[in-house]
């Protein structure tokens, strides 16, 4: 499926159902997608991802993964308090970039078009890009000094291991690139080279565990990760926010789209959401299948220890040494910066 045809269904389905969320305001594309031609295939174990902006200061959660008219979509809903003004949207490093280029749906109020302007005309000047950085910079010291040993084991690895991937979104805030969620490192990696900085790259991947990882690896926690995921997603009856992402339908995201990573030489990389998914799937699985979270732990139990974390202490001690390493990472953003052609710096 070419993306154009992806992006056709999405907008189909925000006329037929999203425009009909009470306080509709309008909706937009974010994600992967935004910036790549109609003409591309949709990659294997990706979506097209769309925001719905409902008036108020809340949004309800998110409605996930749906399958509609054959492509797979991905529903945000986003309250208009976060995207009230310009100044707003471009200090936030996960909202600016979808309003860097012309990405909306629909726009009945004209409130969106009026944020395009802005925050397109101001995304690429200096003052902005710094503070998406710190943003960014702030988001890995909060998550990572809250860590608590005492946490069940699934809780402390989402709490560790989401704070120590934003340590790649620092970076493709600096290189004015998508802070994508999956394929985060693999982007950050591109940009880490596009800018003569290959040597910084060992280093997040040693934060994140899988700088001495094997393609044999990664294929054997995948396969580990397919059999807890099937489970989890047969037993869910617990709502979370990210139990669209443990279903049948977004299978082909979690499991079909790491193994094309891993396929491709991105073993490394792949960790990362292995990590995740597999820790989301125990989060299901403790509700709603206890036994079966007791069965399968030892998968988990496995890749943990090949990520070097054999005890609650380790993700401690690994936050830790993150957090001490944050100004080197500052050094480097601002180094990318600096390179960066397309930054508009305050002195020109």
């Amino acid at each position: 499926m070419n993306i154009g045809f992806a992006r056709e269904a999405a907008v189909d389905w925000v006329r037929r159902h999203g425009s009909r969320q009470a306080g509709y305001i309008g909706a937009y594309f974010c994600g992967s997608t935004v910036g790549r031609p109609n003409h591309e295939s949709l990659p294997i174990g990706s979506d097209v991802d769309v925001v719905v902006v409902l008036m108020g200061d809340s949004a309800p959660p998110k409605l996930g993964k749906l399958i509609y008219r054959d492509a797979l979509i991905e529903v945000t809903f986003l309250s208009y308090e976060q995207l009230e003004s310009a100044d707003r949207v471009l200090s936030s490093y996960h909202l600016a970039g979808s309003f860097r280029v012309y990405t909306l749906i629909d726009d009945p109020t004209g409130h969106l078009s009026r944020l395009y302007e802005q925050v397109s005309r101001h995304f690429a000047e200096e003052h902005w890009v710094k503070r998406r950085c710190k943003e960014a910079m702030e988001r890995i010291v909060n998550g990572l000094a809250a860590l608590n040993a005492s946490s069940p084991l699934h809780e402390l690895v989402m709490s560790w291991l989401f704070p120590t991937g934003i340590m790649a979104h620092v970076l493709l805030a600096a290189g004015l690139r998508n802070p994508t969620v999956r394929l985060r490192y693999l982007a950050a990696r591109r940009v880490l080279e596009d800018y003569g900085r290959e040597e910084v790259y060992p280093e997040l991947l040693d934060f994140l565990g899988s700088k001495n990882w094997t393609t044999e690896q990664a294929q054997k926690h995948l396969h580990g990760l397919e059999q807890t995921f099937d489970a989890a997603a047969e037993a869910a009856r617990t709502p979370f926010f990210f139990s669209s992402d443990i279903t049948r339908e977004a299978r082909s995201i979690a499991i079909d789209g790491t193994r094309e990573g891993i396929e491709t030489g991105d073993f490394r990389e792949m960790a990362f959401w292995i990590t995740a998914t597999f820790a989301r799937c125990h989060y299901i699985l403790s509700c709603d299948a206890p036994s079966q979270a007791a069965a399968l732990e030892p998968l988990f139990l496995d890749l943990l220890a090949d990520l070097g974390m054999k005890a609650k202490q380790d993700f401690l001690h690994r936050g830790a040494a993150a957090l001490s390493y944050l100004p080197a990472l500052e050094r480097v953003a601002g180094d990318i910066m600096r390179k960066n052609p397309e930054i508009r710096h305050e002195n020109q």
